[in-house]
């Protein structure tokens, strides 16, 4: 048994279009989007203990005393009656609060490494549903590959896309997602898009339900939005922001954002780099 893993990256996503069609007797809100993973990445470095214990360490950021890396560990620990513990090394690169899924992405590289780590040879199914009452992207994050998403988030269809890269702008300032999901300006009735009309125009298709009342909360996005399209560019929130985003055609020159936000340019992935670490029985 490996005694420890090195390099795990946590990849971001960018929401290609987010539409809200409508919402649930409990209060959920039903969603239709297309989750793309991009080379924007945490990374983890992982190392078995004997003793049962559960350590993380911060190597960039620091993060809350219980964040997701913490609780995905022990969830995968107590579920799986593992006795091994692990030192969980995170450097945190990704920026909080910008619609990204990064502490998801964290919180199910945690779930693949873990799994290899302790020889749980759990599926990735089975991983999936564990992430899932850890919320609602990390399942996304797990099956791996960019996707066709509906529901409250757990109807995942992957999907193929074009290579294409994308300038990503984080402004300093956050949003809450539940204050945007609770605001009555919210749009709930986009009529449901089907996934051939997408695919006819998969960088341009569609628009963010959440980025109206997200702007009114938050104006620094609208300020991003604006300089992106001042670069010529077509630009978007992801997520429930603050990050926003804008493909870049072939030949888009370096950009170079105001020095108070934080900015990248981005490449799509085809599938999360650690794909292959956990079985399929879809």
């Amino acid at each position: 048994m490996s005694q420890r893993l090195l390099d795990l990256p946590a990849p971001a996503k960018l929401n290609l279009f987010l539409h809200v069609t409508g919402r649930r007797a409990d209060g959920y809100h039903l969603l239709q989007s297309v989750f793309v993973l991009i080379d924007w990445c945490d990374t983890l470095h992982l190392e078995r203990r004997s003793d049962g214990r559960l350590q993380r360490h911060d190597l960039g950021q620091a993060l809350p005393a219980d964040d997701l890396v913490l609780r995905a560990a022990r969830l995968l620990q107590q579920a799986s009656g593992c006795t091994d513990g692990a030192d969980l090394h995170i450097d945190k690169v990704l920026p909080a609060q910008a619609g990204m899924g990064g502490g998801s992405s964290d919180a199910a590289t945690t779930l693949l490494g873990l799994n290899r780590l302790w020889g749980l040879n759990w599926s990735r199914q089975r991983l999936a549903a564990l992430g899932l009452q850890l919320g609602a992207d990390v399942p996304f994050f797990v099956h791996g590959r960019n996707a066709w998403v509906e529901g409250i988030g757990e109807q995942i269809r992957p999907i193929d896309l074009p290579p294409a890269q994308f300038e990503v702008v984080k402004p300093h300032a956050g949003v809450e997602t539940a204050q945007i999901f609770r605001s009555p300006d919210l749009n709930r009735s986009t009529k449901p898009a089907i996934l051939s009309v997408f695919a006819a125009d998969p960088y341009g298709f569609g628009h963010n339900d959440l980025q109206p009342v997200a702007q009114a909360l938050c104006p620094e996005i609208q300020a991003a939005l604006s300089w992106l399209e001042s670069q010529g560019l077509q630009a978007r929130m992801t997520g429930s922001g603050s990050a926003v985003f804008a493909h870049c055609p072939e030949g888009t020159p370096p950009l170079q954002a105001p020095n108070h936000w934080t900015h990248r340019r981005c490449s799509i992935l085809e599938v999360h780099p650690l794909w292959e670490w956990a079985s399929s029985d879809d």
